[in-house]
């Protein structure tokens, strides 16, 4: 199984490397840009056993996201 985090700052968290693409995009003539927020994605295989989705929520609030300032989603989906 493919599992695929998204970790992002909660609304309201100061995101200065967000500030800065913004600002660069905005000074290369991207004038329509009005906010960036910069995150991470990471992806996970496993195999089929055991409930993935609770032991990647796990991981999560464990080690691949600060649960304090940081939001996460996990997509799962089985190998092809």
């Amino acid at each position: 199984m493919k599992v695929s985090v998204t970790v992002s700052l909660k609304e309201g968290i100061l995101d200065p490397q967000g500030k800065a693409v913004e600002h660069a995009l905005q000074s290369l003539g991207f004038n329509s840009v009005k906010g960036v927020r910069i995150g991470k994605s990471i992806e996970i295989e496993m195999d089929g056993s055991g409930n993935q989705k609770e032991a990647v929520k796990d991981m999560c609030l464990k080690l691949l996201s600060n649960p304090v300032t940081e939001n996460f989603k996990i997509n799962a989906e089985p190998n092809k």
